[in-house]
């Protein structure tokens, strides 16, 4: 998943206003970015499992256990990157994502840019 370059790797404080005026209310903004967040967490999650999937033995050893470099530096780049919850807040602020509200059963919809 590529992520964009102003995604802040900290914490950063944000105005309430600047939140709510997409949808009018910061509940359902929290919502939308929270169920983003989720999505971007489990893609980030599959991508670094199909990478780790590479290094995995079949043998079941527990002598057998060794360090790769390379699945260490993976490891290290998905430990470094932004929070999931930091990247769909900035979508968010950035109007990168589109929701929808109420479908047939009554919940929205997030799509990511």
């Amino acid at each position: 998943m590529e992520t964009k370059k102003n995604v802040p790797g900290n914490t950063v404080t944000r105005k309430l206003i600047d939140l709510d005026t997409p949808t009018g209310n910061i509940y359902e903004s929290v919502a939308i970015i929270s169920k983003r967040a989720n999505q971007i967490s489990s893609q980030l999650k599959q991508e670094l499992a199909a990478k780790l999937n590479e290094f995995s033995t079949t043998t079941d050893s527990l002598e057998e256990t060794f360090e790769n470099r390379e699945q260490i530096e993976i490891s290290r780049y998905y430990e470094r990157m932004p929070k999931a919850t930091l990247i769909a807040t900035e979508e968010f602020l950035d109007g990168d994502l589109y929701f929808r509200e109420g479908g047939v059963n009554g919940h929205s919809e997030i799509a990511g840019a």
